[in-house]
């Protein structure tokens, strides 16, 4: 006589998918809020790593003016500020646009694309500095995004 187990999870099932599950019935605003606090962490650690690789993170507020050093919480506060937009357009797209994850993947990545100027246009930053303020902003926007693009895709799926 022979017994067979069966696994308590299907074959099918890996962490990703359980995962993806899950953050498929979450209300929009919790993952928006979660990634947002996550990619406001990981872009002022991307700025600490930075200074600590002595990359001046200066920049003046005029062309005139002596550069002022960005601190951590700086990375963290725009980035907070910058998702909490997003998470308003994700439920307003949510709520009136015919494809809102579509919608929200098109307009966030036009948004992620006109932030690139400021970096480019910061008074008395070095080369390196400005690569470190376009990477925040790649970091920021590939952590929030994702996540609330797939919230939206399933928000029908409730």
């Amino acid at each position: 006589m022979s017994t067979t187990v069966t696994p308590a999870v299907p074959a099918t099932a890996s962490p990703t998918s359980s995962s993806a599950s899950a953050l498929a019935t979450r209300p929009l605003w919790l993952v928006g809020v979660a990634a947002t606090a996550l990619a406001a962490i990981v872009t002022a650690l991307v700025a600490e790593v930075a200074k600590a690789a002595d990359v001046p993170m200066q920049v003046a507020s005029s062309s005139g003016g002596d550069p002022e050093t960005i601190p951590a919480g700086g990375f963290a506060t725009m980035v907070l500020i910058g998702g909490a937009i997003g998470v308003v357009l994700a439920l307003a797209l949510a709520r009136w646009a015919k494809r809102p994850a579509r919608t929200f993947l098109v307009v966030t990545g036009v948004l992620t694309v006109v932030s690139f100027a400021s970096p480019l246009i910061a008074e008395n930053a070095t080369t390196a500095t400005r690569v470190v303020l376009e990477l925040t902003h790649v970091v920021a926007a590939a952590i929030v995004i994702p996540p609330i693009a797939y919230r939206l895709a399933h928000h029908q799926e409730r």
